[in-house]
């Protein structure tokens, strides 16, 4: 399953992850994918995406969980982007737990950014050096 994500993105979890059952809560994976996305289109892009002019809103997030997760789990989020479209990108993500030399799925999911003007908040078209980074890791689909 992880050939499917052409980016596997490293996520440690950390202490304070874990509620009083001794797993990570179940909203803390939605923080995982967050941290991945931005972190990597940080990566991608060599810009910091904050001083950009458009910035990206998340308009929709889902999580299926598959496993439980607990500190000190050393994780990698699966990237691949779904759909290219003017002003939003979705991403499809998994989450997986490293164990030895293999990666066990802990959670797929998905997560939309909408990109705006960074002062109006009015959606505008996806900054171009975002687009050429995304443009990488759209599967499955046409970019449109």
């Amino acid at each position: 399953m992880t050939k499917q994500y052409p980016v596997l993105w490293p996520v440690p979890t950390r202490w304070a992850d874990n509620d009083h059952y001794g797993h990570v809560n179940n909203v803390t994976y939605y923080a995982y994918f967050d941290t991945a996305v931005n972190a990597w289109l940080i990566d991608a892009t060599g810009t910091d995406i904050r001083d950009l002019p458009a910035i990206g809103i998340v308009a929709e997030t889902s999580c299926r969980f598959h496993a439980s997760l607990s500190f000190p789990d050393l994780l990698r989020v699966g990237l691949r982007i779904a759909r290219l479209g003017r002003s939003s990108i979705t991403y499809d993500l998994a989450i997986f737990r490293e164990a030895g030399d293999d990666l066990e799925l802990a959670a797929t999911g998905t997560f939309v950014h909408v990109y705006v003007d960074s002062e109006s908040r009015k959606p505008v078209q996806i900054p171009e050096v975002i687009r050429k980074a995304a443009a990488v890791l759209v599967t499955d689909t046409t970019e449109q």
